[in-house]
C-alpha cells in the first residue's frame, strides 16, 4: 500500500482508494468495484463527505429494524469486504446476526477470499461460499445463489454498494431490506425499506452506535420508530440537501477546501 501523509488534505478518500486497490490486487474486489467506488464518491462529494441528517434518521431507524428482527443478515460484497470488515464483524456481533458473501461477479475463489479475509476479523462463521445452494426467484444474476440457512430465510438483510435488482427481488419475498447507497436516485435507494446515504465507512460505525444506544429501547418503542419512518421523505431530504449545498458553492457562500 502506498504511503499517504496523513496531513494531505485528501487522506481518508485516499486511504479508501487504496484498501480498494489492495483489494483488487489481493483477488476479492473487482475491477467493476473500482468503477462503482468512483460513481459513490462523486455522490459523496455532492453531500459534502459527511453524515448528513437524512443519513442519521435513516441508521436509527434501521438499527430499530435490525434490533426487531429475528433472523438478521448483513450481505457483503468485495468493496465491503475492503473498506469495512472489521465493522461488518463487530455490527453482526452485536445483532447476533449472520454475515453472508453475496457477489454479482461470483466465482467460488473470490467468495472464500471475501470469507477468509471476514474470518481474519474475528468472524465465526460466513454464509454463501460452500453452501449458495438456493436461489431467489426472478432475480437472474450471479446474486441469486443464496445460502438456505441465510439470506433465504432471512427478515432482514442489510445490502451496503448494491444493484437494484436483487433489492427488488427480495422485497418481493417478503423481506426487509436495509441500503447503504450513496446515490438517493438509485434504484436500489429507490426499492429498499431503509436507505442510509452515506459511505459505508460512515455509516457502518455510526449504526453500530445506534445499535447499541436503542438496545435498551422497548419493543413497542423501536416499532414506532420504524413504523413512522419514510423512506421516500428521507431520499426526498437527501436530494435538497445536494441541491441545497451546490446553490451555497455555486453563490460562493460555502468553498470546498479538500477537494481533488
Amino acid at each position: 500500500m502506498v504511503r499517504i501523509p496523513r496531513s494531505h488534505p485528501r487522506y481518508e478518500s485516499l486511504m479508501i482508494r487504496e484498501k480498494l486497490v489492495e483489494g483488487f490486487k489481493e483477488g476479492y474486489v473487482v475491477p467493476e468495484g473500482l468503477i462503482a467506488h468512483g460513481r459513490g464518491e462523486c455522490f459523496d462529494y455532492l453531500i459534502g463527505e459527511e453524515t448528513i441528517e437524512a443519513a442519521k434518521i435513516a441508521t436509527k431507524a434501521a438499527a430499530a429494524l435490525l434490533l426487531l428482527s429475528k433472523y438478521p443478515v448483513i450481505s457483503v460484497n468485495g468493496n465491503v469486504a475492503a473498506l469495512v470488515a472489521e465493522d461488518i464483524v463487530k455490527l453482526a456481533n452485536e445483532l447476533n446476526a449472520k454475515i453472508e458473501v453475496n457477489l454479482f461477479y461470483r466465482t467460488k475463489e473470490r467468495a472464500k477470499k471475501i470469507a477468509e479475509r471476514l474470518r481474519r476479523f474475528g468472524a465465526k462463521e460466513v454464509l454463501g461460499v460452500d453452501d449458495a445452494t438456493a436461489t431467489i426467484p426472478e432475480l437472474f444474476s450471479e446474486r441469486r445463489r443464496v445460502s438456505p440457512k441465510g439470506i433465504l430465510i432471512a427478515d432482514t438483510v442489510l445490502v451496503a454498494l448494491e444493484d437494484g435488482d436483487r433489492t427488488e427481488a427480495l422485497r418481493k419475498i417478503g423481506k426487509n431490506v436495509i441500503a447503504i447507497d450513496l446515490n438517493p436516485l438509485s434504484r436500489t435507494a429507490r426499492a429498499a425499506n431503509i436507505t442510509i446515504v452515506d459511505n459505508v465507512v460512515r455509516a457502518i460505525p455510526n449504526l453500530i452506535n445506534e445499535v447499541k444506544k436503542l438496545r435498551s429501547k422497548h419493543r413497542e418503542e423501536l416499532l414506532n420508530m420504524v413504523r413512522n419512518y419514510d423512506n421516500n421523505k428521507v431520499l426526498s431530504m437527501a436530494l435538497k440537501h445536494i441541491v441545497n449545498r451546490l446553490l451555497k458553492l455555486s453563490e460562493g457562500k460555502i468553498t470546498i477546501l479538500n477537494s481533488c
